[in-house]
């Protein structure tokens, strides 16, 4: 049933290496090597003198998330804590300091800033909450952290809150006679 040409093209590989390739095979419309502004060997150097990539430092942000790591491993209840307030503000900080650092090289990065502001605000309120379960935490924390967090005060009723105002002022006589 199957013919020999139908065999011969099953054997015969669908891709080609570029090492089988030959001169033969070369675009004839390249322009000879001399006409290229740059040649092949001209950059293998350039990678090295910058500087920029292998300096001998980590970069900041894995310095940064190891401190992170770290700082979880300190501040966690038990070995397997992942979701304390003391976990998670030991978290918080270390991102807080590493976008702040990001903030005075890149002023102009409201994104940024706008994600440092959120971050802020929410280990406010997870430190509201340890403040709030239990006090003595909540001091260790602030303490080991090196935060300024101010104590959340009692919310006031609306009497405790308007009683330190003056009290409105009565209606005047003659106005009322008017309304009639």
């Amino acid at each position: 049933p199957f013919s020999q040409s139908a065999m011969i093209r099953q054997n015969q590989p669908q891709f080609v290496s570029l090492s089988e390739l030959t001169d033969d095979d070369a675009d004839i419309d390249a322009p000879p090597a001399e006409d290229y502004i740059v040649q092949v060997g001209d950059l293998e150097g350039a990678d090295e003198e910058d500087g920029a990539e292998d300096d001998g430092e980590p970069p900041a942000w894995f310095a940064s998330a190891e401190r992170i790591a770290s700082l979880r491993v300190e501040h966690r209840r038990h070995e397997t804590d992942c979701g304390s307030p003391e976990f998670q503000v030991a978290g918080m900080t270390e991102r807080i300091s590493y976008l702040t650092k990001h903030l005075k090289t890149h002023p102009k990065d409201f994104s940024t800033r706008r994600g440092l502001v959120a971050l802020v605000n929410k280990r406010r309120r997870l430190l509201n909450y340890l403040y709030s379960q239990n006090a003595e935490r909540y001091v260790s924390i602030i303490a080991s952290l090196g935060i300024r967090h101010k104590i959340p005060g009692r919310v006031e009723n609306k009497a405790e809150k308007y009683s330190r105002y003056p009290a409105q002022k009565a209606i005047k006589k003659h106005l009322i006679e008017k309304r009639r």
